[in-house]
């Protein structure tokens, strides 16, 4: 049977129709030919023995058998664009489903069908491009679902004309720009979905008035900004997610509106959390979900949080709140999820907690709780984490027997005490970090203190040895403070006037390998500037501004292709990455893919400027960094210098305007390096987190953070794998070598995840505090070869301070870079599971951050 059986059968049934009557049943043929064209993945279109097209699955006719009102398709195979003179000429059809296939396109007669249609679900399919205004004649229309597809664009204003519709949902695409006024014509709105676009701007105003029915609403997954204020008034609201957004000020407003469902986490929300009035609040009474975690809240927690009775999700991690005490929790019976992980939580666990018998999650790590663990309720319990705490004692039996059957549990940086036997190695050396396999166990971060306190001979070595290394580097320092600077601009120019008719193909040579662009004429390649498009600029000015490509301007030669420096007309200065493995896309698909990757922006990422299409060479345009990478701080080059040739030259030149000018204390100073650590975790953060779809960095390392002439770190080379080759995107996904995370080598079938930025980001971690590479450096132990494993036994034995680097020690300061030890520890755990998010990791290093001289 199957496809072919299902064509021919069609087939026979139309010319049998066309056959026996001259009146053929139109709205028969049309669906018919519609399936025909559509290629539907069904085996016989009947539910019985009669032919009429009512009779088949998912077809719905009027009282009189004539015509098709509802044309259900959901989850048959459909492939390629809509047909043209199908389904559109079904004159009465109210609902048409298509969702969860592989169309591709929409046909221009089906917007004919706005006279009658009243419910379109082209949810799940691959429909590209924008979204015309030819909605406007769905006047009828009362749902309207095109969410998880390809369109981008802007959101017509022409749906503000939809006066009946009720369901909305534009989640899961690439709409761009802000939400448009117009919306608030559609009055009859029930559920509006925009979540997961790229949407910016602000909320229109005066949703309470045009929205008196609005139940559901859900904008998260976006860069939407404004206020709270905004929502108020939304008197029939029960389901509200903003999260993963940019808004700002109070949250205390949305507490006056009937929500059974407050998602606001992850955005910038501050203020008193304590000022919302329970009492006053009828909220409490029905709210099942509440989630505000990683803002900017401070103050205590609500003051009476078991009113919320119904309440089964709470999650306030992640904010700045003050310290307190436990909040009254149980007479919340129906709680399932609990996260109060980083809340500035104090004291005991209240004993108490056994009575939240339904709890499946329970969080409270990263606080300052104290005492016994006390008997918790596991009968449903699947995670726990109580890491990084004061907890002593030991682990409650029925807790411990629970153990090898929960999904994960994590115990580290506490001072418990535990006999190891029942455990593997591998659950007591990532659950409890820090800790010697042997019992009892006191994990005591102070211990290191108390040790050191018995070497002081050794110390007093130490010190020697370090004044007379300090004042060695002062010396070579003022040697150097002597010698001319080179101009890192310094570039040698063809001459400005480009001849028009510089004719390719264009060879060019690099360290390793030729690269060749294959176009005619120089002048008619033209260069895209986001920012500056009036600007005419061509690939000849490329070849003017990069001394057509010349060894002297070469920079690196990355896994993407060779990269170099240039100053483009109007004193523009680039970073020309040339993606010598680009050719696996079409133009279209590239440019696009770029065009894209122009469009994310964050203050620690790299921009890209522009981008060029030289024949099958992609080339990308960056923002230049003067002041190198992080690779040339801490291993290899002066700040400032690009190549060896520069450092041992001669001719280096004074000026200051043109090289940032640091002194070796900057350079060497926990503050500096916590900065560049900071900024780091948080572009990879907003690639993680901020992004839709996530970005996965894939290669994350020391020389892809670099430093601007304001010295603030940015990340490079990200979103490029889309472009490449699929050979490269194999290869790039494998990691550098050192920063490779271990489930890479046990498989070649894993693929990189934001899991494994994190072990990335934890090498660099590791690189930021002692000093030492990846692979191949003195690390003081003939038995370790490279610095994770070397760092992590270390840190599991509590003697994290010895390999702290001698250059960046600053009095009162050690506590903090012993806790970033912890933090890169945790980064490049074995198990990508039990590695934090870059969302956590910021959170953790913004603690640690070490206050500035200014202050």
């Amino acid at each position: 049977m199957g496809v072919g059986f299902f064509i021919c059968f069609l087939a026979v049934v139309m010319l049998l129709r066309c056959s026996a009557s001259p009146q053929l049943n139109t709205d028969e043929f049309v669906v018919s030919d519609f399936f025909l064209k559509m290629r539907a993945e069904v085996s016989s279109p009947v539910s019985g023995s009669s032919y009429s097209v009512c009779s088949w699955k998912g077809v719905s006719c009027d009282e009189r058998k004539e015509k098709v009102i509802a044309l259900v398709a959901s989850g048959l195979g459909l492939s390629g664009p809509i047909p043209e003179n199908t389904i559109g000429k079904l004159s009465k059809l109210q609902t048409l489903d298509l969702s969860a296939n592989n169309i591709t396109g929409l046909s221009l007669d089906i917007w004919g069908l706005g006279s009658s249609l009243k419910s379109l679900n082209l949810s799940s399919n691959q429909i590209n491009g924008s979204l015309p205004d030819n909605l406007a004649d769905f006047g009828e229309l009362e749902s309207l679902d095109l969410s998880c597809n390809g369109f981008s664009g802007e959101i017509p204003t022409a749906l503000g004309s939809l006066s009946r519709l009720k369901v909305l949902n534009f989640s899961g695409n690439g709409f761009e720009g802000s939400i448009p006024d117009s919306i608030l014509g559609c009055k009859s709105l029930v559920s509006i979905d925009l979540s997961r676009n790229r949407l910016n701007g602000t909320v229109p105003g005066g949703l309470n008035d045009a929205f008196e029915n609005l139940m559901f609403l859900d904008l998260s997954g976006n860069e939407i900004n404004g206020t709270l204020p905004v929502l108020s008034g939304l008197n029939s609201i029960t389901y509200l997610n903003l999260s993963g957004n940019l808004f700002q000020g109070s949250v205390l407003g949305v507490f006056q509106e009937p929500l059974q469902v407050i998602d606001l986490s992850n955005n910038q929300f501050q203020g008193h959390i304590s000022q919302v009035n329970l009492s006053s609040s009828y909220t409490w009474s029905s709210l099942v979900y509440l989630d505000l975690s990683g803002n900017e809240l401070n103050g205590e927690f609500f003051g009476d949080l078991g009113r919320a009775r119904s309440l089964k999700h709470l999650n306030l991690a992640f904010n700045r709140f003050s310290h307190q005490n436990f909040p009254q929790l149980e007479q919340l019976s129906g709680l399932e999820y609990l996260n109060l992980s980083k809340t500035s939580l104090s004291g005991q666990i209240p004993t108490e907690f056994s009575k939240l018998v339904r709890l499946k999650t329970l969080d409270l790590s990263q606080n300052q709780i104290a005492g016994y663990i006390p008997d918790l309720s596991v009968v449903n319990l699947q995670v726990l984490d109580l890491s990084m705490n004061n907890l002593t004692g030991g682990i409650p039996g029925p807790l411990l027997n629970k153990l090898p059957n929960m999904i994960r549990f994590n115990f580290s940086y506490n001072y418990l005490k535990l006999c190891a036997a029942r455990l593997s190695p591998e659950t007591f050396n990532t659950a409890f970090v820090g800790s010697h396999n042997d019992c009892p166990i006191a994990v005591d971060p102070d211990v290191i203190r108390e040790k050191g306190m018995k070497h002081r001979g050794l110390r007093l070595a130490v010190a020697v040895s370090l004044s007379v290394f300090f004042l060695i580097a002062g010396l070579v320092c003022l040697a150097f403070r002597f010698r001319k600077r080179t101009r890192s601009w310094a570039v040698k120019q063809l001459p400005s006037k480009e001849e028009p008719n510089v004719s390719g193909p264009f060879s060019f040579q690099t360290d390793s390998k030729t690269w060749v662009a294959n176009v005619k004429s120089a002048t008619s390649v033209p260069v895209v500037i986001f920012e500056k498009p009036l600007l005419n600029f061509t690939f000849a000015d490329l070849l003017t501004a990069t001394s057509h490509f010349d060894r002297g301007t070469f920079l690196a030669e990355g896994k993407f292709g060779p990269v170099y420096r240039g100053i483009l007309p109007g004193g523009i200065h680039v970073a020309v990455k040339v993606l010598v493995h680009g050719s696996a896309v079409t133009d279209q698909e590239a440019a696009r893919e770029l065009e894209r990757l122009g469009r994310i922006k964050h203050i620690n990422l790299v921009p890209l400027t522009g981008y060029c299409l030289a024949g099958d060479r992609r080339i990308a345009i960056y923002d230049y960094m003067e002041n190198g990478n992080l690779q040339n701080l801490l291993h290899d080059l002066p700040l400032g210098v690009q190549t060896t040739e520069d450092w041992s030259a001669d001719t280096w030149e004074e000026d200051a305007g043109i090289v940032e000018n640091i002194t070796t204390e900057g350079m060497t100073t926990w503050r500096f390096r916590h900065k560049i650590a900071l900024g780091a975790a948080r572009a990879l953060a907003f690639l993680h987190h901020g992004c839709y779809p996530e970005i996965v960095h894939r290669d994350v390392k020391a020389n892809s953070i670099y430093l601007d002439s304001a010295l603030e770190p940015r990340l490079s080379d990200f979103g490029l794998s889309r472009i490449v080759g699929a050979s490269l995107e194999d290869e790039i996904s494998r990691g550098s070598p050192g920063y490779a995370p271990p489930e890479f080598s046990e498989s070649e079938n894993v693929s990189a995840t934001t899991r494994s930025d994190v072990y990335g980001f934890g090498i660099v971690l590791f690189e930021l505090i002692t000093g030492k590479k990846p692979l191949g450096d003195d690390y003081t132990d003939e038995r370790e070869t490279t610095l994770v494993s070397w760092a992590r036994t270390l840190v599991r034995k509590n003697q994290g301070s010895r390999i702290i680097d001698p250059k960046i020690r600053e009095t009162g300061l050690e506590k903090q870079m012993e806790e970033a030890l912890r933090i890169a520890y945790l980064c490049t755990a074995d198990l990508p599971s039990k590695r934090p998010s870059m969302q956590q990791i910021v959170g953790l290093l913004k603690d640690i951050e070490p206050i500035s001289a200014d202050h």
